[in-house]
């Protein structure tokens, strides 16, 4: 039920076609990559499940193949996974900030390898690819700082000789589902904060070949430092792995990154045991464009916001509402601007756009077009398969269809680009708020009465509101997340911190009476 379906895996393939044997893809060894490679760690490597492989979206050959976990090794690495908390959560929070901060140093040092992988088996250009891993380093270096500052108040009490103060304990085991489409960021966001708060990690993967290589990363870290390996343990596995880390009671927390419709799932599977999750679901994002607007700055971003990592960003920009007086000149200079997309081998280092993950994929992309044409929708730009090995397709911009045409309201994990046609400001930021998502939007005015009211009460009610930037590309310093069907998780920065850990509030009597509070006497 919980298996993300669809991904660029398939059962094993013969070792003589795999990339991983081919010349041009030797730098994959650096990474520990092989053949064949151990799809659980729980202080030790294994894997004695079904053999999958995992395949390059941009030309659909085979990268390299990896032994899945069984039922009987996830309770294994579960168990370890437990009693290795039992020795990380004594260690003082800064100490955990240190071996964080080691963390951050090695995957520093295999940055740009480890980014090409994820480019070759994602499909996202390179750039990204590293960024994605920088992403990583900024956490854990934003987490080390972390490790010295969290922490409950004091609190003043009612009560004469009375202290109230609040603590803030590790919830245990954290279970990270990730998502195909940053299978490094999102992992660290979610493994380096629960860290430095006491917390064990136990990664279910999607992502193959990336996840393992960079838990190998983590693990020789945790090696050095004489730690059991089991505190930041993986199993690659199918439905069974999935529905059963939701369905533990030892998984204190489940972590789910994906979609909406599947993170439902995860939700009730854990609320049934009234366990903790966080989720960070889909995203329906808007850019809307007023007549004041700087086009100089609404071109670049809607193009980067809508093009980038080929749509496949919970952050993409789906929607473009722009004025009805500047609609025609920003949909000609935007069209002009997708034309000029340098589109390749995600690995070229002048790529800008590269394939879509899965061919299922392909298939949701045609499907959504055909059904926008149906809705009254004009393809101005793109809306064709590429004729080339992969899976690519040309960046679409759609005209002409309302503002609730069931296409509009459908998140599509593709790169088309829905723009509608709006008069005022109130009719602008209902149209945003109408989606069931609420993740990321953004405005893009001069004014700043606009600006405040944008940011207020009656604004977005997205988790993510930009001014004058685009949807996507937020920084690790706030906490990422949204609203409604988003999830309502938050990750990374701010105090996301708190998700990850339990409170207690405490109260502490050093007198030798005992006063009741509220002033009750109970005599």
């Amino acid at each position: 039920v919980l298996y993300t379906t669809g991904l660029g895996y398939q059962q094993s393939a013969a070792m003589s076609t795999l990339l991983i044997n081919q010349p041009k893809y030797a730098w994959l060894k650096e990474l520990g990559l092989s053949e064949d490679n151990d799809g659980v760690y729980n202080g030790n490597w294994g894997g004695k499940g079904e053999v999958i492989t995992s395949y390059c979206p941009a030309n659909n050959e085979p990268i390299a193949r990896v032994r899945q976990a069984t039922m009987a090794e996830y309770e294994e690495t579960v168990q370890k996974s437990r009693d290795a908390w039992k020795v990380w959560a004594d260690i003082p929070a800064p100490k955990r900030g240190e071996i964080v901060r080691q963390i951050g140093d090695a995957l520093r040092k295999k940055i740009k390898v480890l980014g090409s992988l994820v480019s070759l088996e994602m499909g996202k250009i390179y750039v990204e690819g590293v960024g994605e891993v920088q992403e990583y380093v900024d956490v854990c270096d934003y987490a080390v700082g972390l490790s010295r500052m969290i922490g409950g108040p004091v609190l003043p009490s009612e009560r004469p000789g009375h202290a109230l103060i609040e603590m803030w304990n590790p919830v245990g085991l954290v279970g990270i589902i990730t998502a195909f489409n940053f299978p490094v960021a999102v992992y660290g966001w979610n493994n380096a904060i629960a860290l430095i708060c006491g917390n064990v990690c136990l990664c279910w993967i999607v992502l193959i070949c990336v996840r393992a290589c960079s838990n190998r990363i983590v693990a020789e870290v945790l090696e050095q430092n004489n730690l059991p390996g089991a505190i930041c343990s993986m199993t690659c596995g199918g439905a069974d792995i999935g529905t059963a880390m939701s369905k533990d009671e030892r998984v204190d927390l489940v972590s789910f990154t994906g979609s909406t419709h599947v993170g439902k799932m995860v939700a009730m599977l854990v609320q049934e045991r009234f366990g903790r999750n966080l989720l960070e679901l889909g995203g329906n994002n808007a850019i809307i464009v007023f007549e004041d607007a700087d086009l100089n700055l609404v071109v670049p971003s809607a193009v980067f916001a809508s093009v980038g990592t080929a749509g496949q960003r919970c952050t993409t920009t789906r929607r473009l509402m722009l004025h009805g007086s500047i609609h025609d000149v920003v949909v000609e200079r935007v069209a002009k601007a997708y034309k000029q997309v340098r589109i390749g081998d995600p690995w070229d280092r002048n790529t800008m756009y590269g394939p879509l993950h899965t061919k299922q994929a392909v298939d949701q992309y045609l499907a959504a077009i055909e059904q926008a044409k149906q809705q009254g929708g004009t393809v101005v730009c793109g809306g064709k398969v590429m004729d080339r090995p992969g899976n690519y397709v040309e960046p679409t911009i759609i005209t002409g269809l309302a503002h609730d045409a069931p296409i509009v309201h459908t998140e599509t994990f593709v790169p088309i680009l829905y723009v509608l046609k709006f008069q005022t400001e109130e009719e602008a930021f209902a149209w945003n708020n109408e989606v069931k998502q609420g993740l990321s939007s953004s405005i893009f005015t001069k004014d700043m009465g606009r600006v405040f009211r944008w940011l207020g009460p009656k604004g977005s009610d997205c988790g993510i509101v930009n001014v004058n930037i685009p949807t996507s590309g937020a920084e690790i310093g706030g906490a990422f997340g949204g609203e409604k069907h988003t999830g309502g998780g938050r990750e990374s920065g701010s105090d996301s911190w708190k998700q990850y850990m339990r409170r207690s509030t405490c109260t502490i009597n050093y007198s030798k009476d005992l006063p009741l509070a509220q002033g009750i006497k109970f005599e």
